[in-house]
């Protein structure tokens, strides 16, 4: 887990680092302002991982995941809306995503997007190592 700061991150972040498609879009993520302020833990990486209650490492890497400072744990488009909105470049498309029934489209097409990941995980590699459990 990396925070530059020593108080409580504005969230925390769960990532499969071993995704290519995953790791591409954090190295985004955290070169934004504002990234300081959260705890980014990999996932795939090999040793313990601090996911706290309610996140096993499977469900975390099967499924994008943040905790927020009050321990709550959400999960798929509702975790990115909880990303975008600690970032300012990115707040514009969390208020966009409050929108009534935006959210659940979000939803929809994250989980519709899921079992491509693999394939698409694949095509980023140029053909290389397979991408299944490292990509969901």
């Amino acid at each position: 887990m990396s925070t530059s700061q020593t108080a409580r991150p504005a969230l925390t972040v769960y990532y499969d680092g071993a995704c290519p498609l995953c790791a591409a879009e954090i190295r985004l993520y955290r070169r934004s302002e504002g990234a300081e302020r959260i705890a980014w833990v990999d996932v795939g990486a090999e040793g313990p991982a601090e996911l706290g209650p309610g996140l096993t490492r499977g469900a975390a890497r099967a499924r994008f995941h943040v905790r927020r400072p009050d321990g709550a744990l959400v999960s798929g488009a509702a975790g990115f809306v909880a990303l975008w909105a600690v970032l300012p470049r990115w707040r514009f498309l969390a208020w966009l995503a409050r929108l009534p029934g935006v959210l659940g489209l979000g939803e929809l097409a994250y989980r519709l997007f899921l079992p491509l990941r693999p394939w698409i995980a694949r095509r980023v590699r140029g053909g290389g190592p397979r991408c299944d459990k490292a990509c969901g």
